[in-house]
């Protein structure tokens, strides 16, 4: 996550969702309602705590995703008509924990509830464009195998 984190632009806020923890980059956090209620809650979470026309998702568990931040806002501002721009990874999947959105767009199209709903089901609803990324800036760390990938791209 340091990783990510570190890689932001520098004059941004960043607030992350989920259990506190010591980062090398200040950053606001806040908790998901329920904890551990997936996406859709932890996106509500972070929006109630963001004062921004654009808000960005990056999924913690993608390290190598600040990469595509600085284009996926850029392409969303050149496209006034789209609610939102996700990225695409190699195998041409979109995907929505590293995407920019008009925040009051997604805070409209979450669920009153949102522990427990889609995401996918929630940006379906939305106007999207894509932008298309390598497997290195999209690559999700979620298994033993992808943290070594991660871990020998970064010479670890």
């Amino acid at each position: 996550m340091d990783h990510l984190l570190d890689a932001l632009p520098s004059g941004w806020a960043v607030v992350c969702v989920g259990e506190e923890r010591a980062t090398t980059r200040s950053v606001g956090w806040c908790r998901e309602s329920p904890a551990g209620g997936g996406p859709g809650a932890g996106i509500a979470a972070g929006l109630k705590r963001l004062d921004a026309e654009i808000c960005v998702m990056v999924g913690g568990d993608m390290p190598f995703a600040a990469a595509a931040v600085p284009s996926l806002v850029d392409a969303l501002n050149a496209q006034p008509g789209l609610d939102a721009v996700l990225a695409m990874d190699s195998d041409g999947r979109r995907q929505p924990l590293l995407a920019a959105y008009r925040s009051e767009v997604l805070r409209a199209a979450l669920p009153p509830a949102p522990g427990g709903s889609r995401l996918m089901a929630v940006v379906d609803g939305m106007l999207t464009g894509t932008v298309a990324y390598g497997a290195r800036t999209t690559l999700d760390v979620d298994t033993p195998e992808a943290l070594e990938r991660a871990r020998h791209l970064v010479g670890t």
